[in-house]
């Protein structure tokens, strides 16, 4: 297939998601970098230079920003949750909107993948179900083992629900163009939805409707805050990133996709195979979720230029999301257009540290200077 003319012009066309007009169909996939300021956890100059840096993309989604102390799993990420993430998160915003591009937040409840030194009080991460995940999370001194999660009680769900709408009016007070529920990589939303992390005997286990409920409910709750129009969720449906793993992914993920479609929100974010790993990790119709969606459909994972173009000719999707690509290249959507050579990312600072790899990567007009 042919990587000119009309379907590379696809890539780089506008797209209206929901109600949010984009310039390109690019998107900055969340990417965790943990440089968020020390003991407030709230957005800071650094930051701010960062998502201004690439603003060329038709849309950023941020890093995964914890909707409460409880939602945070790594050390560093930012919140959204105090007066001072707020106002970072606003200087982020308007940064970005100052370049001209379009930001959203990605609302992130880590559930069972945390650290007691993490948690409020030093107590144990909360989970659907009591099960520990066989995984590591990033604390002051490294990486570790995560702690043993609690089953979350019934009565405790509403308060977790209040976070996410209280995290999405600070989203709308901070500026941001809507927001994205992260349902990915074995976090609370997919802890809930999956048959391995979930063995709840109420209203939120068992059948695939009860497993759905707790996201059906999140979003139903939010879209009070922010127009459906404004919002979307990232899934990953055999990504077994953080212990998730599920006896029947394409019958779950199948059922989700159809109950979405019924809330009218703009867009589903697909990660495609395994995260950094394989596209096809284990065999699972993505097509049925594009072609049983009403909204948008953003494919994510391992993508090249020219898979890109090939996906949006072949219709497989209307957006495609860039993460390690981004990193390394604050001009992607430049590079893209003209096939250029991309920088290589650094994947030693990838995680916490300051400007070294994270803002001085060179544009390709900073080269050629």
């Amino acid at each position: 297939m042919s990587q000119s003319g009309d379907h590379a012009a696809s890539l780089f066309s506008p797209f209206r998601l929901g109600e949010i007009e984009l310039r390109n169909r690019i998107v900055m996939a969340p990417l965790t970098r943990n440089r968020a300021t020390r003991g407030s956890d709230a957005p800071n100059a650094l930051n701010v230079e960062y998502y201004r840096q690439r603003a060329s993309a038709g849309l950023i989604v941020t890093e995964g920003t914890q909707i409460s102390q409880q939602g945070q799993g790594y050390v560093w990420t930012p919140g959204i949750y105090s007066d001072q993430q707020i106002d970072g998160w606003r200087q982020v915003t308007d940064a970005v909107h100052a370049a001209g591009g379009k930001i959203i937040t990605q609302l992130w409840h880590v559930g069972r993948v945390s650290h007691v030194s993490l948690q409020p009080g030093q107590q144990a991460p909360v989970a659907p179900s009591a099960i520990p995940a066989n995984t590591k999370t990033y604390i002051e001194s490294g990486f570790t083992a995560v702690s043993e999660p609690r089953e979350l009680a019934a009565d405790e769900i509403p308060g977790i629900i209040a976070d996410y709408v209280r995290a999405a009016e600070n989203a709308k007070a901070a500026g941001f163009d809507g927001i994205e529920l992260h349902g990915a990589h074995g976090y609370l939303l997919d802890q809930f939805l999956r048959d391995g992390s979930n063995r709840r005997s109420d209203a939120y286990g068992g059948s695939l409707e009860n497993r759905v409920r707790l996201v059906l409910e999140v979003i139903e709750a939010v879209a009070a805050v922010f127009p459906r129009g404004r919002i979307g969720i990232r899934i990953s449906p055999v990504s077994p990133a953080n212990d998730a793993r599920d006896s029947d992914p394409q019958a779950l993920f199948g059922y989700l996709v159809e109950r979405l479609n019924e809330t009218g929100i703009a867009f589903i974010h697909v990660v495609e195979g395994a995260t950094r790993e394989a596209r096809d990790y284990l065999p699972f119709d993505y097509l049925a979720l594009r072609k049983a969606f009403k909204g948008a459909y953003i494919a994510n994972n391992g993508f090249t230029r020219e898979l890109a173009i090939e996906t949006l000719a072949e219709d497989r999707a209307d957006l495609i999301a860039f993460g390690r690509l981004f990193i390394a290249n604050p001009d992607l959507v430049e590079r893209l257009q003209q096939d250029a050579p991309l920088n290589a990312p650094d994947v030693a600072t990838f995680y916490g540290g300051d400007a070294a790899g994270y803002t001085d990567y060179p544009s390709l007009a900073e080269k050629a200077a």
